[in-house]
C-alpha cells in the first residue's frame, strides 16, 4: 500500500508541468530520503505546505496533490483494496457504509445497482485537483465519510455524487440520473456548495439539512420553556437559532397583576446560554443562538446590551449566546435631531410590551391584543410611528425616556468589545417583504432574524391551545404551531462560476436542489417543519465577492465595483427567481402564494424591474406562480467558501498573506488567485478600507435579494464613536436590511455559526 519515492519523483515532473513552481529543492529532498516511502511523501507534504506564500501561491496546489495521496492511500486500505485506488467500486463503498450505519439505506432503496454504476462512471477523480490544500483538509476532516472510529472511507469526488443522490431521489425517474449528473457538475466543479449540516449530513442516516431556525417567543411561562426545548432539540441536530424576545415582558412588570414581580429577560437568556452551552451540536461545537430585542423594549438598558460585555453584575450575564436589535426607522431618525451647538439631543422612550398591551388596548382583527413590536411603518403610512407616538402620549403608561445617542453609545461600545448586538432593520424588512400579505400591510411579520443576519421570513409564536388527559392516561399538550423558521441555504462561488459563464445552468439545479431540501429533511420540531413546508423557503447566496473583483481587475473602493455588484446580482436574482417559476410549473406554488408580492406583481415595481425580462418574468409568474416563499439569502461563507478556493461571502479578504488557525490546524494562506495582476486589487486588507463602499456595494446587493445578508463593518479599535455612528447611519440610510458583526482590530476571533456556511 506505500508509494514508492521514484513514483513521488514521478509526481513531482507531473505537477512542475502544471504549477508555475521551482520544485529543485523539493525534489533533492526526496531523492535524498533514507526512509521509509511513506516518510518520504510526508516530508514531501511539510516542505510545500512550508513553502506557500504570497509570492509562491500555488504550492498550496503541490500540498493538496500530496495529501490526496494520503487521502487514496487511507479510503483504499479501510475499503479492503490489495492496491492504491483513486476511487474504487462506488456500490460497494455505499453498501459498507451503509452496513456500518453511517449512510441511509434510502440510497439503496431510491437506486439500482445498474444505476449507481452509471454514476460511478460520471465521477471524475482529475476534479480532486482544484482543490487548494486548506479547503481538501477541511473537507476531510469535518464531512467526508468516516467510520465510528473516524477511519476514512469516502473521497471528495463521492461525497459530492451523494449529495446529489440523495437531493434528487425523489425526481422523476425518467430525468433523474441527469439531474443527479447536473447536480455532481455544479458542486465537483466548485460552482457552487450547499450548507454545511447538507453537505455532512446528506445521504447519511443521521442528521438534518437545513441550517439555521427562528423562533418567536410569547409572554408566558409555557412559551418561554416550551421555546428552550425546541431549540435545545435543533441544537442537538445542528442547527443554529434565532430568537426574538421582543414580546416577554420587563424587569419589574407585573404578574397576575403583583406589581413589580417580573424579572424581565435577562434570566430566561441566561437559561438559553445554559442550553446553548449543554446541547451541543452533533458532539462537535457548542450550540449557537442569537437573541433579539427592539430598542423600544425596557431591558433594552436593563441589561441586555451588557449581556456579552466584561464590566457589571456577573451574575447578569450570557457570554456564549449573541444579541441583535431590533431597531425602527423613528430611532435612527432621532439620532439626527441636534440642538444649535450640535448636540444629539433626539428623545426615545422603552416600554414593557405587556404593558403596552394592557394599557394602549390595540387589538387584531380577531380580538387579540397587540404591542408596539406589531406594527412598522411602510413609505407612505407610518404605521409604527403613530403607535409610538400614541403610546408616549398616554398620560399613565409607564415608560424609560433616555436620550437616543445614548442608547446607540451603549450599542457602539458592546460592538466595539464583542462584536455584537448586530442591527435589525424592522421597518425596511418588512417593507420589502413579499409575504407581508398573510398578515396585513403595516402589521409587523418579521421581528427578527437568524444567527447570521441573513433570513428574513415571517414569524409568529406557537402557544399552547390545551392540555388533556387521553383515554390512555397520557398527558397530551396541544400547540397551535406558529411561524417557526427554516433556513435552507446553497451558495455559488462567483469567482468560478461567473468567469466560467454558467449561471443560467448553474442556478436552476441549485435551486432545484434547495427545493427538494424542504421535502426530504426531517426536522424534530413540528411547528418548523410545517413552516418549511408552508413557505417552502430556501435561501440563494454567494461567496468571493473579493475574488472576483481581483480576478476581473476592480478595486474595492470604486463605484465600477458598485456598479458591477448591482449587474451582478441582479442577473443572479433573475435567473433564480425564473427558476423558482419553472418549479412552480412543474411541482406547484408554495401554499401562500395567491396576494403575495409575487403574485401581485409588486414585488418587481418596488425594485424598479423595468426591462423586458423582468417583465415577461413577472407575467410567467402571475400565470404559473412560484415555488418558494422566500429565494436569496447571502450567508457568511467562511469555512465553505474555502473548500471552493475563494475569498469568504461578500467579505473582503482579511490579508494577503496570514495563517488560518482553528483547534487543530494552522495552515499559511495567501489570497486566491493572487498574481503581479490581481495584487493590487487584494492590496487593502478589511480594516484598511472605507467601509462606506462596502455599505454601498451591499445596498446595490440587497436590491435584489429578498431575505437578507450577512454584512460586517471591518473598523479599527480606535475608531471614533462619531465615524462608528456615521456607519450605522450609512448602513440605514442605503436602506440595508441588517449588519453582522462590528469587527475591529482588538477582538479576538470571533466564533461563527457553522451551519450558515454554505
Amino acid at each position: 500500500m506505500q508509494t514508492t519515492i521514484q513514483s513521488i519523483q514521478n509526481k513531482l515532473d507531473y505537477l512542475a508541468k502544471c504549477y508555475d513552481v521551482d520544485l529543485t529543492s523539493l525534489k533533492e529532498k526526496v531523492h535524498q530520503a533514507e526512509r521509509e516511502e511513506k516518510e518520504a511523501r510526508d516530508t514531501a507534504l511539510f516542505y510545500a505546505l512550508n513553502q506557500i506564500a504570497m509570492d509562491a501561491p500555488d504550492w498550496t496546489f503541490i500540498s493538496a496533490n500530496f495529501y490526496l495521496d494520503q487521502l487514496y492511500e487511507q479510503a483504499s486500505k479501510n475499503r479492503g483494496y490489495d492496491e492504491v485506488k483513486k476511487y474504487g467500486d462506488f456500490n460497494q463503498l455505499i453498501s459498507t457504509l451503509i452496513e456500518k450505519g453511517i449512510y441511509s439505506k434510502q440510497l439503496h432503496n431510491s437506486y439500482t445497482a445498474e444505476e449507481i454504476k452509471q454514476l460511478q462512471e460520471a465521477i471524475d477523480p482529475s476534479r480532486d485537483e482544484l482543490f487548494n490544500y486548506i479547503g481538501l483538509f477541511l473537507l476531510s476532516d469535518r464531512y467526508l465519510a468516516r467510520d465510528h472510529d473516524r477511519n476514512l472511507y469516502e473521497l471528495p469526488q463521492e461525497r459530492f455524487m451523494i449529495i446529489a443522490m440523495t437531493l434528487m431521489q425523489n425526481e422523476d425517474t425518467s430525468k433523474r440520473i441527469e439531474r443527479v449528473k447536473e447536480a455532481y457538475w455544479a458542486l465537483s466543479n466548485l460552482y457552487m456548495t450547499v450548507a454545511t449540516p447538507t453537505l455532512s449530513n446528506a445521504g447519511k442516516s443521521y442528521g438534518q439539512l437545513s441550517s439555521c431556525f427562528i423562533d418567536t417567543v410569547d409572554d408566558s411561562l409555557d412559551s418561554i420553556y416550551l421555546n428552550n426545548w425546541d431549540i435545545a432539540r435543533l441544537s442537538k441536530d445542528g442547527g443554529g437559532i434565532g430568537i426574538y424576545y421582543g414580546k416577554v415582558r420587563a424587569l419589574g412588570s407585573d404578574i397576575k397583576k403583583f406589581k413589580g414581580n417580573s424579572s424581565g429577560i435577562v434570566p430566561w437568556i441566561k437559561l438559553i446560554n445554559d442550553t446553548a452551552v449543554s446541547v451541543d451540536q452533533l458532539g462537535q461545537r457548542q450550540g449557537a443562538v442569537a437573541i433579539y430585542l427592539d430598542i423600544f423594549h425596557k431591558d433594552i438598558m436593563n441589561g441586555f446590551l451588557d449581556l456579552k460585555t466584561n464590566n457589571g453584575d456577573e451574575r447578569r450575564k450570557a457570554h456564549d449566546i449573541f444579541t441583535g436589535v431590533s431597531i425602527p426607522d423613528l430611532f435612527m431618525e432621532q439620532l439626527k435631531i441636534k440642538d444649535e451647538n450640535g448636540k444629539s439631543v433626539g428623545e426615545w422612550s422603552t416600554f414593557c410590551p405587556h404593558q403596552v398591551k394592557q394599557f394602549m388596548g390595540w387589538k387584531d382583527e380577531d380580538g387579540n391584543p397587540l404591542g408596539l413590536e406589531d406594527f412598522y411603518d411602510e413609505e407612505d403610512q407610518k404605521y409604527f410611528t403613530e403607535k409610538y407616538q400614541e403610546a408616549v402620549n398616554h398620560p399613565t403608561l409607564p415608560r424609560k425616556t433616555y436620550r437616543a445617542m445614548d442608547i446607540m453609545a451603549r450599542i457602539m461600545v458592546a460592538q466595539l468589545e464583542t462584536g455584537t448586538p448586530y442591527m435589525f432593520y424592522r421597518d425596511e424588512v418588512n417593507r420589502q417583504n413579499p409575504n407581508k400579505h398573510v398578515i396585513g400591510e403595516g402589521r409587523t411579520s418579521i421581528y427578527s432574524s437568524n444567527l447570521c443576519t441573513e433570513i428574513a421570513q415571517n414569524m409568529s409564536p406557537t402557544t399552547i391551545v390545551r392540555e388533556y388527559q387521553d383515554e390512555d392516561g397520557n398527558i397530551v399538550i396541544v400547540r397551535k404551531p406558529g411561524d417557526f423558521v427554516v433556513c435552507n441555504l446553497s451558495s455559488i462561488n462567483l469567482a468560478k462560476a461567473i468567469p466560467s459563464d454558467v449561471l443560467s445552468r448553474l442556478i436552476p439545479i441549485q435551486v432545484r436542489m434547495l427545493d427538494n431540501v424542504i421535502d426530504l429533511n426531517t426536522i424534530s420540531v413540528g411547528q418548523a417543519e410545517a413552516t418549511n413546508k408552508k413557505y417552502r423557503a430556501v435561501g440563494l447566496g454567494t461567496f468571493g465577492w473579493h475574488h472576483l473583483l481581483a480576478k476581473e481587475h476592480i478595486h474595492w473602493e470604486s463605484e465600477e465595483a458598485i456598479d458591477y455588484a448591482d449587474s451582478v446580482y441582479e442577473d443572479i436574482a433573475y435567473y433564480t427567481i425564473q427558476a423558482s417559476m419553472e418549479l412552480a410549473k412543474e411541482k406547484g406554488s408554495y401554499e401562500k402564494f395567491k396576494g403575495s408580492e409575487w403574485d401581485t406583481g409588486r414585488y418587481f415595481t418596488r425594485r424598479e424591474y423595468t426591462s423586458e425580462r423582468w417583465q415577461q418574468l413577472s407575467q410567467d409568474i402571475k400565470s404559473f406562480g412560484l415555488r418558494n416563499g422566500w429565494l436569496m439569502a447571502v450567508a457568511p461563507n467562511s469555512s465553505t467558501a474555502k473548500i471552493g478556493g475563494s475569498t469568504d461571502g461578500i467579505d473582503p479578504i482579511y490579508a494577503i498573506e496570514y495563517a488560518e488557525e482553528k483547534k487543530n490546524f494552522k495552515f499559511k494562506v495567501t489570497a486566491p488567485d493572487i498574481n503581479h495582476e490581481t495584487y493590487p486589487f487584494y492590496r487593502r486588507a478589511r480594516h484598511e478600507l472605507d467601509q462606506v463602499y462596502s455599505i454601498r456595494q451591499n445596498a446595490k446587493r440587497q436590491r435584489h435579494v429578498d431575505q437578507g445578508i450577512s454584512f460586517n463593518l471591518y473598523v479599527r479599535h480606535d475608531i471614533k464613536a462619531k465615524e462608528l455612528l456615521n456607519l450605522h447611519l450609512a448602513a440605514y440610510e442605503n436602506r440595508l436590511k441588517t449588519t453582522y458583526y462590528v469587527r475591529s482590530t482588538s477582538q479576538t476571533e470571533i466564533d461563527e455559526c457553522e451551519a450558515c456556511h454554505s
